[in-house]
């Protein structure tokens, strides 16, 4: 929980380049430093607020932003996790050319990925950043030309909040599965246990069902439970203030019987 620098502030400071932390880009001060750098272009990326005009027009070649989403899909704050929670079969990277709107500027470039099944918020981020700085490299490097984007397909993400949080366990296994991996490492899915909460941080699908947010069984290679279709083998998670446990780990510090429930109550 302490404040670190990032490794693009780290490089700056090696190389002896100035380094400008604006609390806000509104600040007149800051446009001027800006304008002063004399930048040809402006690259963003993650910044997650709209630049000013005087900002977008401080580079000749203007604001260029590396978006993690095949826009016109995913134009917000979280583009990888509701990929992920939609169950999106690709996603990629979009060298944007930023305007007034919300990530709605014309394409630059755009390069595609494959979601595995496995991908979670942390190794699909890792894949899009590295495919990301590649992209920019090629965008600024060589003559591009925008191509404004389509209205058609276009969708919204919203930052993700605490009710995104919270299992439904009346949902089909796999879009709680999938929630899982969305919101892995951080923040992690809640539910309730005995009346206290609980993140589930890996489960697999099983075919089996019952009663949405029953336990089915509770054995060292996880704790079954019942899915609005199917169920999840839960195989880690982890009490308030614990640690991630494995369901073995887990079951010898809280016995879960057959027949409890999940949830918090309706």
């Amino acid at each position: 929980m302490r404040t670190s620098e990032s490794a693009v502030k780290q490089l700056a400071a090696k190389r002896g380049l100035p380094i400008f932390q604006p609390e806000s880009l509104k600040d007149p001060a800051a446009l001027e430093n800006l304008a002063g750098a004399r930048p040809e272009a402006l690259v963003v990326a993650a910044y997650g607020l709209l630049l000013p005009p005087r900002a977008l027009a401080a580079a000749p070649r203007g604001a260029i932003n590396i978006h993690a989403s095949l826009l016109p899909r995913w134009r917000g704050a979280a583009p990888i996790q509701r990929a992920l929670l939609a169950g999106d079969a690709e996603t990629g990277i979009s060298i944007m050319q930023m305007d007034a709107g919300l990530d709605t500027g014309p394409v630059l470039a755009q390069h595609r990925l494959p979601i595995a099944p496995d991908d979670d918020f942390r190794s699909l981020h890792d894949k899009l950043a590295a495919l990301g700085a590649r992209a920019i490299v090629e965008a600024l490097s060589g003559a591009t030309r925008p191509t404004p984007q389509p209205e058609a397909g276009a969708t919204y993400a919203r930052k993700l909040g605490k009710e995104d949080e919270e299992i439904d366990w009346s949902a089909g296994c796999a879009e709680i599965e999938r929630k899982l991996r969305a919101l892995r490492p951080a923040p992690g899915a809640r539910t309730v246990l005995k009346g206290q909460p609980l993140k589930i941080w890996q489960a697999r699908c099983s075919a089996r069902g019952g009663a949405p947010g029953t336990v089915l069984e509770a054995r060292d290679d996880g704790i079954l439970v019942a899915c609005g279709a199917g169920s999840l083998q839960v195989s880690e998670l982890q009490r308030a203030g614990g640690k991630r446990l494995s369901a073995a780990e887990f079951l010898r510090g809280t016995p879960v019987s057959e027949g409890e429930r999940l949830g918090a109550a309706r």
